[in-house]
């Protein structure tokens, strides 16, 4: 076989491609994102409807009706459209097909509800429009607490100063507190004093609005100098908003604080926090798609300590749920079990081979492979995920097949009082195509996964891609670094097949070639049994075919239970 030939004449070349999936596979490891899933694209555009007060069913006829309307005829490839109506709020989904640029379809839908707000309820404000992943889900959740901070404080903190600087994270996406209770500066009407005023709360309204203002003035220039004019009719403090004049009645002006109470309060609450029974605020911490769940916790655990450092010491805040302890422990069950089960194949090719040499090539070309499909994956920007990890897992014990065949034959040829050379040659030649038709199978097997749709496409389509890269992987080995590791490590084992002596005294004192021995004796006796077993079955065919039916459908009695 040419490839075999090419090898065997430039040894480096191969070991020195060898030495570079090792680095390369090393790389790829360390930079490939680790999520418990891979990435699932979805493309899903999210628009949020507010205005207060509305009913849900107001809110259903003329908001999100004549916005799906105007999206149904401007915006592209949508495949369906979900949408739900609530009190003062709707959230209209929409997806698109498969493949679709979500950027463009943001751009639309941004386009379609700035257009239309001139036949919606007058006041309404423009919508939130969120790009929608189905692999954003929540990493993290920070309780903040304190035992002599309010609900208000802790959500400013929260708000303002935790959040701003989590948002900077790389990947991470950190929305508003839910719980806590949001500033605001309220205005207590007082409906008694205002009707012996004759004041309504429009006038309140007004007069706040008005003279709560601060505008531009420009500049004034005095000479060679520039001034800046600044014209600031803000009060500095709340309480000054109670003395702001609404209208002069009779002569007498008419204060705020004659008909209403200006406060510094908050907003009406709508949800409430509690932990261990105490009230606080709920701080969560997003990841986005295609970054590293691991590294965000790892980014927000080391920040937090430098964020607390500027404020008070009574703010508390505690990991009330961690994604990435579910995906540390998913990880390394998965690797313990790849790691156990490349452990017994290595036992087991010592016990069928009896030569520590093969037992090492085999076990230096199966992480070789593995190595190289991580490249692969890296390189298409797949994730290391419970679907890879499981697929290579999965890999394993298929993986050691070429690699077992290619020493196992080139063993018989060394048997036949072949030069080691010859041997190679001859038996890479004799399994060259049975082995490219056992990789084209068992990589056949995994192509209707490719055809799959929606979320399992996305789930499945990394494990069958991380198979078939280390099986082709594999296969490519087998043909060029085996040969070689096989030319160089089993020099020792020539002179045992030329003077015939590689049988039970070969080498026959050593542990290892003891247990193979008896290992070959038993197989050997069950062999024969099953020969002996196979030659009666073959000869008394009515028997074991009426034997068998009897089986299967005994079989299929327990169905039921």
């Amino acid at each position: 076989m040419w490839i075999v030939e090419l090898a065997l004449r430039r040894p480096y070349t191969f070991v020195v491609m060898a030495v570079l999936i090792a680095i390369l596979g090393g790389v790829a490891i360390v930079s490939m994102p680790i999520d418990i899933f891979p990435y699932i694209d979805i493309p899903v555009v999210s628009v949020v409807w507010s205005y207060s007060g509305l009913s849900p069913e107001e809110m259903e006829k003329r908001v999100v009706t004549v916005f799906e309307r105007s999206t149904t005829t401007t915006v592209n490839d949508i495949e369906h459209i979900e949408s739900q109506s609530y009190n003062g709020a709707a959230i209209v989904r929409i997806y698109f097909h498969p493949g679709s640029r979500v950027e463009m379809a943001v751009a639309q839908v941004t386009a379609v509800s700035q257009s239309i707000l001139k036949i919606l309820p007058p006041g309404i404000y423009p919508p939130n429009i969120i790009k929608y992943d189905a692999s954003s889900v929540p990493i993290l959740q920070l309780g903040l607490q304190g035992k002599s901070l309010t609900e208000q404080q802790l959500y400013d903190y929260g708000q303002n100063f935790i959040r701003t600087q989590l948002a900077t994270i790389r990947g991470a996406a950190v929305p508003s507190p839910y719980g806590g209770k949001y500033r605001q500066i309220m205005v207590d009407l007082d409906p008694s004093a205002m009707y012996a005023k004759q004041v309504s709360a429009s006038d309140v309204a007004n007069a706040m609005a008005l003279q709560n203002l601060i505008l531009p003035a420009g500049t004034a220039k005095f000479g060679d100098r520039d001034y800046q004019i600044k014209l600031n009719s803000s009060p500095r403090a709340v309480q000054e908003l109670n003395d702001l004049p609404i209208k002069v009645i009779n002569g007498a002006p008419v204060y705020i604080r004659d008909v209403a109470q200006v406060r510094d309060g908050y907003n009406v609450q709508t949800n409430v926090v509690r932990t261990n029974g105490r009230r606080g605020a709920l701080l969560t911490v997003l990841k986005n798609g295609r970054a590293s769940t691991l590294d965000i916790v790892d980014a927000v655990r080391n920040r937090l300590p430098k964020i607390l450092a500027g404020l008070p010491r009574e703010l508390e805040v505690r990991q009330l749920f961690d994604q990435s302890l579910f995906v540390r422990a998913s990880i390394q069950g998965v690797l313990r079990e790849a790691l156990i089960a490349a452990l017994l194949t290595g036992l087991m090719i010592l016990l069928f081979l009896g030569s520590w040499r093969s037992t090492v090539i085999v076990c230096i070309s199966i992480p070789l492979s593995i190595l190289t499909s991580l490249i692969v994956l890296s390189l298409l920007g797949q994730t290391i995920n419970v679907m890879t990890l499981g697929g290579l897992a999965l890999a394993v014990g298929i993986l050691v097949d070429d690699a077992t065949v290619e020493i196992e034959n080139t063993h018989r040829n060394m048997a036949m009082k072949k030069p080691l050379v010859r041997a190679v040659l001859d038996g890479a030649q004799q399994i060259a195509a049975p082995a490219f038709v056992s990789t084209i199978c068992i990589c056949i097997v995994f192509v209707p996964v490719l055809l799959l749709t929606g979320a399992a496409r996305f789930l499945f389509t990394p494990l069958a891609m991380a198979v078939v890269f280390a099986m082709m992987a594999s296969y490519l080995l087998s043909r060029t670094l085996i040969p070689n590791m096989v030319h160089y490590m089993l020099r020792p084992e020539v002179k045992l097949y030329a003077q015939g002596k590689h049988g039970e005294s070969a080498g026959g004192t050593g542990f290892i070639w003891k247990t193979h021995y008896l290992f070959n004796h038993v197989f050997e006796a069950v062999r024969s049994w099953y020969t002996i077993l196979l030659a009666w079955c073959l000869k008394h065919k009515t028997p074991v075919l009426c034997g068998f039916a009897i089986f299967v459908a005994g079989s299929l009695t327990l169905a039921r239970f």
